[in-house]
């Protein structure tokens, strides 16, 4: 009977992992980046036999299949970012936290014991990973918009020679636009929590990552449209790689 039960419990799981994308690469001085596209702003990449998590959400059905994490960055307060349950369902005997203020303010102690609070402008180093915060807010800046200036962040990952951004919630901010050097971007684009997709698009452009990837794309009135913002960065810099991909298979 364990037996049986064991090899169903696999076999569901096999399930699941089979809906998700199979992750892409991209190459580094120390192996493969790989990406993997996961739930809404969730993410994991796997790198030097490291695994990074970006806003786990939904756990554990939507880490089915992905290795426990040595590394988690959480961008803000709400509960497709930072979540506690999510968190709680994770195996996080050897994980290291990064997370702005805000959010360490909402964790329990024992979370707390493994977080470092990074503010925007402020480095970290981690598991040999460089981790910058970058300001993520909405323009224009009111002080009761969804993503007040200061409270969340956006991150740049350094690792293994390239940069890896990851925008969080935020609008076309000056500070996005100026990153220089970007490797591979990930770019919101849901009203009326962020951008649109010409707001996204024009940001792109300014920045000029060498690959881009739209996440974070379902809104109030559902998903954005991911093929026309292609269509936009690609009319205008045919270089910029947009990867688009399906963020929703996690059911």
């Amino acid at each position: 009977m364990k037996t049986t039960f064991t090899f169903l419990l696999l076999f569901a799981a096999s399930l699941c992992w089979a809906q998700l994308p199979k992750p892409d690469e991209i190459p580094t001085s120390k192996g493969p980046l790989k990406i993997q596209p996961l739930n809404h702003a969730t993410l994991a990449l796997t790198w030097n036999g490291k695994t990074i998590y970006a806003d786990p959400y939904q756990a554990p059905k939507t880490f089915v299949g992905i290795a426990k994490p040595d590394l988690i960055v959480i961008t803000d307060i709400h509960g497709d970012h930072f979540d506690p349950t999510s968190l709680d369902a994770l195996d996080l005997t050897n994980t290291v936290i990064v997370a702005p203020q805000a959010v360490a303010d909402k964790m329990s102690d024992a979370l707390k014991a493994k977080t470092t609070v990074l503010a925007n402008g402020a480095t970290t180093e981690k598991l040999g990973i460089s981790i910058t915060a970058i300001p993520m807010y909405n323009l224009p800046e009111t002080a009761d918009s969804r993503h007040t200036k200061g409270r969340g962040n956006g991150y740049v990952l350094k690792l293994g020679g390239k940069s890896v951004f990851l925008s969080g919630d935020t609008s076309g901010i000056p500070e996005i636009k100026a990153l220089k050097n970007i490797d591979v971007a990930f770019v919101c684009m849901n009203l009326p929590y962020t951008m649109d997709i010409n707001e996204a698009a024009a940001t792109v452009l300014a920045f000029k990552p060498k690959v881009v990837y739209p996440y974070h794309y379902r809104g109030q009135n559902g998903f954005s449209d991911t093929e026309a913002f292609k269509k936009l960065v690609n009319e205008k810099d045919g270089k910029i790689e947009v990867r688009v991909r399906d963020w929703y298979t996690v059911k």
